[in-house]
């Protein structure tokens, strides 16, 4: 995995998505709004938390108003990372009613989504407690995974692969193409000496032949606890260890206890509930 700092997106990033959502919702025409609301009339909306949670997406759904007014005037008051409690305003945006009515769906739908994911990982890194590191999957929903890793780090959490070329990870369809542990990760090590060599295992003899072979990382699969703790006992000075499969947020600190590295869960991002978040707009 890569460490990827906590920092703004770059708005390449987002800013067709956003465009894409925009055209998708809008169609040929916002009919309600274009009726009732004059042309000329300004507005200030907003964000306002429903519900204790972490931000996250806060220039993606500033984007979903500044693509229909550009002259739109966003006010950050808690910015992405941060908690809003229940009753908070996240931020206020400042600019011609039409736009920010029409574009206001789109908006809340980037931010309760990315929150819910900032929100739930926060969760499992406080449940870590700083013992082990909580990493995320590729189990992303397709074209949003830039967005939804984004709102990982924004939690706290750590990214593992953002994309197939990122690392080697030999997993279990891997082994069962390439003739074995043994040859798969001796394979890869001779032809791929610039990455790191990770391999999914699921008992403790292909632990072992995973470390004869030279594995650096491995990931242990739907593992019980006390075969965890074995695992990385003999894993110390050899390789460093990751925890997968039947990850929840209550095991967390049995996890967090057997030594191991990481653990990654994919529930960061396909299982998050989006945070309950409105946009609420006055006429200036």
């Amino acid at each position: 995995m890569k460490a990827v700092p906590f920092g703004p997106m770059d708005p390449g990033t987002y800013r067709d998505l956003v465009r894409r959502a925009l055209a998708e919702d809008i169609g040929w025409g916002d009919v309600t709004t274009n009726e009732l609301v004059p042309a000329a009339a300004m507005a200030r909306g907003v964000f306002l938390a429903k519900a204790p949670c972490v931000l996250a997406g806060l220039d993606v759904a500033a984007e979903a108003f500044r693509q229909l007014d550009p002259a739109a005037a966003v006010t950050v008051h808690r910015g992405d990372g941060e908690t809003c409690e229940a009753g908070q305003i996240a931020a206020t945006v400042t600019g011609r009613a039409t736009a920010l009515i029409t574009a206001e769906r789109v908006a809340l739908n980037f931010l309760q989504r990315l929150s819910g994911i900032a929100t739930l990982t926060r969760r499992f890194v406080e449940a870590a407690d700083g013992r082990i590191t909580v990493l995320d999957t590729r189990k992303t929903t397709p074209l949003l995974r830039a967005l939804e890793k984004y709102a990982v780090r924004a939690g706290g959490g750590v990214n593992h692969r953002h994309r197939l070329d990122d690392a080697i990870l030999i997993k279990d369809n891997h082994l069962r193409l390439g003739g074995g542990v043994t040859a798969t990760v001796r394979t890869m090590r001779e032809r791929r000496r610039d990455l790191l060599t990770e391999v999914e295992v699921e008992t403790l003899t292909q632990l072992d032949e995973a470390l004869a072979a030279g594995a650096e990382l491995v990931l242990l699969d739907n593992m019980s606890t006390p075969d965890i703790v074995e695992a990385v006992r003999r894993c110390q000075g050899r390789a460093r260890v990751e925890v997968s499969g039947n990850v929840s947020l209550a095991r967390i600190p049995e996890l967090a206890a057997t030594g191991a590295d990481y653990v990654s869960v994919g529930a960061l991002t396909h299982s998050a509930p989006s945070i309950d978040l409105s946009f609420e707009l006055e006429l200036l």
